[in-house]
């Protein structure tokens, strides 16, 4: 084994390496409490010392999560607050554009129906006017022939 390969397996196992090491070395720990030259008494007040150093130690560190996630939860709430602010902001936006859209289509629609409504109106005036001359009496005697 190569000191290439030495490299490789270090990289990956290296936490569970310190894991069995503390491991270890609370087992170690306890052996040496329990086969030490001591009382009865001096044993149980060192190892409910222990414990209670222990006991403190994971209060402390549950303390220091939950205000970790206390921040956590604050950051995450605020920053939640402000995307939905800003998308509700896009939406307002967006649906003002579609109104104003809408009016000026509307708007653009209604002058196209009038025209045509003129148009037609105008179209239908000639064709009246034209069918008057056509169907008028022909008093000068010249034939239509």
């Amino acid at each position: 084994m190569g000191h290439d390969d030495y490299r490789r397996d270090s990289g990956d196992s290296i936490s569970n390496k310190l894991t069995y090491l503390l491991i270890g070395g609370g087992i170690g720990a306890i052996l040496a409490l329990l086969f030490a030259p001591k009382s009865g008494q001096e044993l149980r007040g060192d190892i409910a010392d222990a414990t209670r150093k222990g006991i403190d130690r994971s209060r402390e560190a549950a303390q220091q999560l939950g205000d970790r996630a206390g921040e956590y939860y604050e950051a995450t709430r605020t920053r939640a607050g402000e995307l939905y602010s800003q998308a509700a902001e896009r939406v307002t936006d967006t649906v003002q554009s579609a109104r104003e859209a809408a009016a000026r289509q509307g708007g653009t629609l209604t002058a196209a129906i009038d025209a045509g409504k003129k148009a037609y109106q105008e179209e239908k005036r000639k064709t009246e006017m034209s069918g008057r001359i056509d169907a008028s009496p022909n008093y000068g005697g010249e034939s239509s022939n």
